[in-house]
């Protein structure tokens, strides 16, 4: 076990490694004594549960580390558009009482202005692909503070190739604006063909030019978790951008696991942090590279019965290709564009032209607990999850079988 340095950002452990608690402890107090945080305010940006990690203990060591030294210590859950948290959700999530706010992204009053991003620098940072501009608003607790620290996991992810570092502002604590732009570009270049992509992908790029508008001092820990367990392979401290290459780089060699040849249908078996299908399509998302064409991906989450808490839209709009939505803009672009490009995500690759109509290249079935009339409506395939036996899946050849699915990236040699 060793702490190197990489691009400037400290790093313990590494892939195949397995840190204790003790040891995550003494690095993070050691890397935040060096940070001259003492006699400043400190906002400390957090996951919300539908990402995995040991928070209670990363939390602890922060708290432990700058308490008595810091003038004030804030947490603050980036929620993005996700449901609220209540008091006894955040005492479980966090492992402790804190002075924690949620990210309450439906009232106005939550943000600040920060700026705006041109639409020639969206235009540019796109490659061409949009060219809008975009005001940048940003929960007013990270501005009102002298330090923002990140503290949280690093995976693949469907919109900017890798999650965390600055992608905790952007979306997890910004305004609508933001959101929706950042992440229709991501439909625009398509999920699959985004995640897990190293580096600066041109939604991260977007991500840091709002996070150069914010004033206040960026830090992170970022650390890169053993999928399915409260472990740490890795955790990285630095600036939000160098923390999270190092994660990052970490993640890429721990959170792909790759296949020879394509299957005919993958059975993703959703765990319970994932409690509507806009978070549980992370189960589609991280296996659509390697099902094969006219394939299947069924999503097994008995404990969802929304396809959307707080974006109901999606019922209305349903489950489409990118070209369903570019084929026919003019009746959708006022539309939340953050709404369709889930809508994209969950649906995957496909055509459409107004002759023959939408054609997908991967079938997508439900077996949860949202109605089958609602499954239906929004253009997905339906199973009674009461009758789905899993043994039958299990034992066929053609299929794979994913527990705790979600975090892994399935991808072909």
């Amino acid at each position: 076990m060793t702490v190197t340095d990489a691009q400037t950002a400290a790093v313990l452990g590494g892939p195949g490694q397995v840190l204790s608690d003790a040891d995550v402890t003494a690095f993070i107090h050691e890397q935040l004594a060096g940070a001259g945080l003492d006699g400043r305010s400190v906002c400390v940006i957090v996951p919300d549960a539908t990402r995995s990690c040991p928070l209670p203990l990363l939390l602890k060591a922060v708290h432990g580390a700058l308490t008595g030294k810091v003038s004030r210590l804030t947490v603050l859950v980036a929620l993005g558009t996700h449901a609220e948290m209540s008091a006894e959700e955040l005492t479980t999530h966090l492992g402790g009482e804190y002075d924690v706010l949620n990210h309450e992204w439906w009232k106005d009053e939550t943000f600040a202005d920060l700026g705006t991003i041109s639409a020639d620098k969206v235009g540019e940072i796109s490659g061409g692909l949009l060219h809008e501009a975009v005001p940048v608003r940003l929960n007013r607790a990270v501005v009102e503070h002298d330090v923002a620290l990140v503290v949280g996991p690093v995976f693949p992810h469907e919109v900017v190739g890798f999650s965390g570092g600055n992608k905790y502002f952007f979306p997890g604590v910004a305004g609508q604006e933001v959101i929706d732009l950042s992440h229709w570009l991501g439909a625009l270049i398509t999920s699959a063909g985004i995640i897990g992509t190293p580096g600066i992908t041109p939604v991260r790029a977007l991500i840091d030019e709002a996070a150069a508008l914010i004033p206040a001092d960026k830090l992170a820990i970022s650390v890169v978790a053993q999928s399915g367990t409260n472990g740490l392979h890795a955790v990285a401290f630095g600036d939000t951008a160098s923390s999270w290459q190092a994660a990052a780089a970490v993640s890429a060699q721990t959170h792909v696991r790759y296949l020879d040849r394509p299957v005919r249908r993958v059975v993703s078996l959703m765990p319970s942090r994932y409690q509507d299908i806009w978070t549980a399509a992370k189960g589609f998302y991280k296996v659509e590279p390697i099902v094969a064409d006219g394939g299947e991906v069924i999503l097994y989450a008995p404990h969802v019965t929304r396809l959307a808490a707080m974006h109901p839209e999606i019922e209305q709009i349903g489950y489409h290709c990118r070209d369903y939505f570019l084929g026919q803009w003019d009746s959708f672009r006022s539309m939340h564009w953050g709404v369709l490009a889930h809508s994209t995500h969950l649906r995957g690759a496909g055509t459409w032209d107004p002759v023959n109509g939408e054609r997908c290249r991967v079938d997508v079935t439900l077996a949860t607990g949202i109605p089958e009339d609602v499954v239906r409506g929004a253009n997905l395939g339906y199973l009674d999850p009461a009758g789905f036996e899993l043994s039958q899946y299990e034992n066929d050849p053609e299929t794979l079988v994913i527990p705790n699915a979600g975090e892994i990236l399935h991808r072909l040699r």
